[in-house]
């Protein structure tokens, strides 16, 4: 079971929950999606926490399907909540996803994002995520991560020791991972990486593309 993103409660004791973060770092990733999404088809969105970022990325992409997904009931109700109130018709009705499980609720995706989870879930949800996604897209289509890595050639910055301090001390099975290590075990499902991207607060974003499922 994946821990759903960090988020807390409107003060209207609705079903909507906000993630801090997501203002923040919104339209630096719509950024970098222009650059890496197709121009149609449909982006499954894994651990969608809140639903705040489906929602933003669905107003900016409007020719694109979105499709929001979380295993936590209280995110899917938020999920839902936010979808509701945006009235959007290019997003889809959340779907209850664990990127642990061997099966996913549904078939092919065009590209898929994730972010903010990697850090917060066990490992074995990065290669669940990785498994599926390579189940799902097809040559070339990308897979977005973002957040907080470790990078071996790179200083890591005070506050990212400190916030995987206290992740591990949360969780142990919690944690900022490698750069490298996620890219090797992008290897072996067949991923390449295409990009890797300095973004604000000491985060990262990584662009995997899936490689020719032929060879």
């Amino acid at each position: 079971m994946i821990h759903p993103k960090s988020f807390v409660s409107g003060s209207n004791g609705g079903a909507k929950r906000f993630a801090p973060a997501t203002r923040r770092n919104r339209d630096g990733i719509v950024d970098i999606l222009r650059e890496i999404l197709p121009s149609d088809g449909l982006v499954l969105e894994v651990a969608s926490g809140t639903g705040e970022h489906a929602v933003h990325f669905a107003h900016c992409f409007p020719a694109l399907g979105w499709q929001p997904s979380d295993p936590d009931p209280i995110a899917l109700a938020s999920i839902e909540a936010w979808c509701a109130e945006a009235g959007l018709p290019n997003i889809m009705t959340p779907i209850q996803l664990d990127a642990t499980n061997a099966t996913w609720p549904l078939t092919s995706a065009d590209s898929i994002l994730c972010i903010n989870m990697v850090h917060i879930s066990p490992w074995a949800a990065t290669v669940g995520l990785f498994r599926g996604a390579a189940s799902l897209l097809g040559p070339g289509a990308a897979l977005f991560l973002y957040g907080p890595y470790i990078q071996q050639s790179v200083p890591t910055a005070a506050s990212n020791l400190s916030f995987d301090a206290s992740l591990k001390n949360r969780d142990p099975a919690w944690g900022l991972r490698s750069v490298e290590e996620v890219a090797d075990l992008a290897a072996s499902y067949g991923f390449v990486v295409d990009k890797i991207i300095e973004m604000a607060a000491n985060n990262l974003s990584l662009v995997f593309r899936m490689g020719d499922k032929s060879i």
